[in-house]
């Protein structure tokens, strides 16, 4: 099942309150950015984020959820009315998370090839 844009939006305008957050779709669902990292995303209209341990910690009872069959766990939210308590989990998961590999642009050169 495909989540909803209406959801998407729901929970974007929940953390509306934090600069830097994006989304992008992806085969039905939405990954969702904070300030260029998955945090997390939108799958079967349930808002799951990255299973580090500094989110895990702000959660009491954590229940971990698989987005779509196979994938890896990650921690299911069921408070997303709560704006302020979602845009600590977001800011915790964030600095959870490992900088993203940068990426190298252009054609690699050969060991033949001169400097």
């Amino acid at each position: 099942m495909a989540s909803t844009k209406e959801y998407l939006d729901f929970v974007l305008d929940r953390l509306s309150v934090l600069d830097g957050v994006s989304y992008r779709a992806m085969m039905g669902e939405y990954l969702v950015y904070y300030k260029g990292k998955v945090v997390g995303g939108v799958y079967d209209d349930r808002f799951l984020v990255k299973n580090v341990k500094e989110t895990a910690e702000m959660i009491p009872d954590v229940k971990l959820a698989e987005p779509y069959e196979g994938a890896a766990k990650m921690i299911l939210i069921d408070n997303v009315e709560d704006d302020e308590f979602l845009a600590k989990l977001v800011e915790a998961t964030y600095e959870g998370l490992p900088e993203p590999k940068k990426r190298r642009g252009g054609r690699q050169r050969t060991k033949n090839e001169s400097n």
